[in-house]
């Protein structure tokens, strides 16, 4: 646990304050700031593995614009968990890797939607 600091309040007298940001409550922060992001991915990877898993016959085949859908309602998904990963209290607590999983993500799901 941090020590309080003491310090002189407003008419001299000494005071505790306690830090706010401390190290052991990160830990229960990451795992609520986690697991909507883990549930906010998991539609994401859903539809990523369907744009990689359908393969259309032919160069007219109607399946053609199902992958392409899939692949973009991945990329829609991870950008909209990039989104909120960005905003201060994630970045603050989670740190920076959780930007590669869905960077990642997009990134072949928009690889497939070419390559259809």
């Amino acid at each position: 646990m941090t020590p309080a600091r003491t310090t002189t309040g407003r008419r001299g007298g000494p005071y505790r304050r306690e830090s706010v940001d401390l190290p052991e409550d990160r830990g229960c922060l990451r795992w609520v700031l986690g697991v909507p992001l883990v549930l906010l991915y998991v539609p994401a990877v859903y539809a990523c593995f369907l744009a990689l898993a359908m393969s259309p016959r032919s160069a007219h085949d109607p399946l053609r614009d199902d992958v392409r859908f899939a692949a973009g309602a991945s990329i829609a998904v991870c950008f909209a968990g990039l989104l909120l990963t960005a905003v201060p209290v994630f970045h603050r607590t989670m740190g920076r890797w959780w930007y590669a999983g869905p960077f990642l993500l997009a990134t072949v799901a928009y690889v497939r939607a070419l390559t259809v």
